[in-house]
């Protein structure tokens, strides 16, 4: 049987499913006012008003969450270049041939992005979304600036369920990903097929 090894503790799983909680409740109150056909998510937080009142407070938190991830783990999403020998190989890789992937740390070149873009989505929707967050801040911006930053938070908001829908997607079609964010562990045989130099420095002297 397989050594299993800790890829993430007790906290850091925690802040990633509060994180998780928080950008379904956020996402739903969200799409409620985005589109008139999205409308019936309001009944899920007592109706409309209250899902107006509670979708900015639920971002807020959302994006302390991923504050307290991100001091965690951006040096560990920072680009090198057995990433971008990784990108070059990322054709062969979805047809399902692994042998041409260069070892990479703790996360790959796919993961890195997806973290990135989670990142500068988050800041820009909550950058635009204190523009417009009534009654409280709306008073001391223009009406055209309130507009472009709907439109913005928009924009951003579709990139962050673009980018969670293909890491949720990765976790599941890379098998044994999932374990890491369940149990916090994950095989030996995983590590050192998926992320080999990471593998190396958990098991160096071992």
């Amino acid at each position: 049987m397989s050594r299993l090894l800790k890829r993430y503790t007790d906290g850091e799983r925690m802040n990633h499913w509060v994180i998780a909680l928080m950008f379904v409740l956020a996402g739903l109150s969200g799409l409620a006012f985005f589109h008139p056909s999205f409308y019936f998510f309001t009944h899920l937080f007592g109706g409309g008003q209250w899902a107006r009142i509670l979708h900015p407070f639920l971002g807020v938190v959302m994006f302390l969450a991923f504050l307290v991830m991100f001091f965690r783990l951006w040096r560990d999403n920072v680009m090198n270049d057995a990433d971008r020998e990784w990108r070059k190989h990322a054709g062969d890789m979805l047809r399902g041939d692994k042998s041409k992937m260069p070892p990479v740390g703790k996360y790959n070149f796919g993961q890195k992005t997806v973290f990135w873009l989670m990142a500068v989505s988050l800041i820009v929707m909550l950058v635009t979304g204190f523009m417009f967050w009534a009654p409280w801040f709306t008073g001391a911006f223009p009406v055209g600036l309130q507009r472009a930053a709907v439109l913005l938070h928009s924009v951003a908001a579709v990139v962050l369920i673009l980018a969670v829908v293909v890491h949720v997607y990765a976790a599941i079609w890379v098998k044994g990903t999932v374990r890491a964010m369940t149990r916090g562990t994950v095989t030996e045989g995983w590590a050192k097929q998926n992320h080999a130099l990471w593998h190396r420095k958990m098991t160096e002297g071992k």
